[in-house]
């Protein structure tokens, strides 16, 4: 490492939810407030209102709205009746809640590994992980392919996989949400999609939030039902086991402002992007883009050889630019799921991907001057 510049600057924010609250000024306090004034905290209007324009954002005939990303997840899995016996395929390269609910089921995750240049799920890991479930006695039921650090999945080879093995697609769209895979967005793709409004995602609440994606008419019903205690016509008649599940009316009204501004956000995004790979793409493994998708850069993670990753993030903090790693531990080495099945021997992509990747500040309000001392400061430190 070649950095000793110290600066005195003020650190350059890792995601900047401050600089988007400016921006929409008193639209959110207004949005607030007829909320307080209408006082319908839960199950409120903004909540049907939002699911309408998530679905239109999306392509998708249905949205409904929940509490988290990782609800969405596991209310499809519960309404779809995803059971003990059942092998539901992850990638080992994601957050835990993509494999979390999956145990919350009774079923059993199977890891695969991902693909080096995209970082998502590696069909061909997809179909020898198929063959390790089936081997072990397991039931394929559900594919989970994750749009990771913002680009979707392949889901030309997944959704072929799936149709030949009879598996339902499951997207988990928490890093991805609007992005594009052949024109179409997340959301419209597989049998139903998952996406998380946490914070720090490309379109983010002020809390917890989520929303699942679906085509699917009878879905949408037991969906709603799984959301609200399992509940038959009224809240008293359980006719399924259910969670709670719901989005606060709150953050509903929060993201029906921010949505009318989260295109202009994603193309700020990709311009980020693109400064970022035209200026490092010569000192570091700069992200890949398939062809076909487009991103909203969820994260922009770049990959270092071994061994340099720690060393760059404290040169860079001493800087002011902070830093991240997603994931240190791929999900099959994590404690928690290191007794389940796992494709192939050892994962060894997630493998060296763990070691590898390091994320650097990303947001659609990371001005140009900013983004050049995130540049320089990465130049410096890694000796170009």
């Amino acid at each position: 490492m070649n950095s000793h510049v110290k600066t005195d600057l003020a650190p350059i924010p890792f995601i900047d939810v401050a600089a988007q609250r400016a921006r929409l000024g008193t639209r959110i306090d207004e949005a607030v407030k007829r909320v307080l004034d209408h006082c319908r905290f839960v199950n409120g209007p903004e909540v049907v209102e939002l699911e309408q324009k998530l679905a239109a954002f999306a392509g998708a005939k249905h949205a409904v709205a929940c509490a988290s990303g990782t609800d969405a997840l596991a209310m499809i899995l519960m309404a779809w009746g995803v059971k003990p016996g059942d092998a539901v395929f992850c990638p080992a390269f994601t957050f835990c809640a993509t494999a979390e609910v999956v145990p919350w089921v009774g079923a059993t995750p199977v890891f695969v590994d991902v693909l080096e240049d995209t970082f998502n799920i590696d069909p061909a890991s997809l179909e020898a992980g198929i063959k390790v479930a089936k081997a072990k006695g397991l039931t394929p039921k559900v594919v989970i392919p994750v749009d990771l650090f913002g680009q979707p999945a392949d889901m030309d080879a997944i959704g072929a996989i799936a149709t030949a093995n009879g598996l339902k697609v499951l997207c988990d769209t928490a890093q991805g949400f609007g992005a594009t895979w052949n024109g179409r967005r997340t959301g419209s793709f597989g049998d139903a999609t998952a996406t998380s409004f946490f914070p720090a995602k490309p379109l983010g609440c002020f809390g917890d939030g989520g929303a699942v994606f679906t085509d699917d008419d009878d879905l949408v019903p037991v969906l709603k039902s799984v959301r609200e205690h399992g509940q038959g016509v009224d809240k008293y008649e359980n006719v399924r086991i259910g969670m709670t599940g719901r989005l606060d009316t709150m953050q509903a009204a929060i993201l029906l402002e921010k949505i009318t501004i989260f295109e202009d956000e994603i193309a700020a995004r990709q311009r980020a992007a693109e400064r970022y790979n035209a200026a490092l793409k010569d000192v570091c493994i700069v992200p890949t883009l398939d062809p076909r998708a487009t991103s909203v850069w969820a994260q922009y993670t770049i990959r270092l050889p071994h061994g340099v990753r720690d060393g760059l993030a404290a040169a860079l903090q001493k800087e002011g630019v902070p830093t991240a790693v997603y994931y240190r531990i791929p999900m099959h080495r994590q404690p928690a799921y290191a007794e389940y099945p796992s494709a192939g021997n050892g994962l060894p992509v997630c493998e060296r991907l763990a070691g590898e990747v390091i994320s650097l500040p990303m947001h659609a309000y990371l001005d140009e001057a900013s983004q050049d001392r995130v540049i320089a400061a990465v130049r410096r430190a890694l000796g170009a």
